[in-house]
């Protein structure tokens, strides 16, 4: 990918089997360079979590791409993983930096609020996600629009990620004016992953 490129961020499914989606993880990451990969079950099972952060964690350290978890900052400590992703903006932002320490990771999910993304980058975040950018049933309120990711990247120096519903024109578009971009969904629904990935990534190129 080219320097100035936004660099690509992976979320997992909220359900998988470990061992199956460890080895189509692992395509994608022979295939294309990835800085980040969350791994976002939806599931409050410790055993679950721990057993897919080490399935997950056996693929992204020889890749040298970090692990993040979302919400549970406690099993990212467990588990030896690099850092949590919160999803409630900035209200836990301070107590996860307190508790991981200031190597980890902690980044912030703040939908389309420059205020809740400005207050979770003065209490410790390492970056701010907003979204969704697209999607079949939002409504104008509900979007995170291009004039945020500008606005951020021309004001504010903290690394920023566009994440929900992003095709190839939305990618087109935030090329120039986010650091990171997320996909999740975007990959696991399509019929082979790997080839949606390489569409999508040849997006950010224009």
């Amino acid at each position: 990918m080219a320097d100035d490129a936004p660099q690509l961020y992976l979320v997992t499914p909220p359900q998988f089997d470990p061992d199956p989606f460890s080895q189509t993880l692992a395509g994608l990451l022979d295939a294309q360079p990835v800085a980040c990969v969350r791994l976002a079950l939806a599931t409050r099972d410790e055993e679950t979590l721990m057993r897919a952060a080490d399935a997950l964690r056996g693929v992204t350290e020889p890749h040298d791409v970090a692990l993040v978890i979302a919400d549970h900052w406690k099993i990212a400590e467990r588990a030896g993983l690099d850092g949590v992703h919160l999803g409630d903006g900035s209200r836990n932002v301070r107590k996860a930096r307190a508790d991981l320490g200031a190597d980890a990771i902690v980044g912030a999910w703040c939908a389309t609020s420059r205020h809740d993304g400005m207050t979770a980058g003065e209490a410790g975040a390492d970056y701010i996600a907003f979204g969704p950018v697209g999607g079949p049933t939002l409504g104008e309120d509900a979007r995170a629009e291009d004039e945020l990711f500008q606005w951020w990247s021309e004001i504010v120096e903290l690394p920023v990620i566009a994440e929900g519903g992003l095709d190839e024109a939305a990618l087109s578009r935030l090329a120039t004016i986010t650091d990171f971009v997320a996909l999740g969904e975007e990959l696991w629904s399509a019929p082979d992953p790997l080839r949606r990935l390489a569409e999508l990534t040849a997006a950010l190129h224009g």
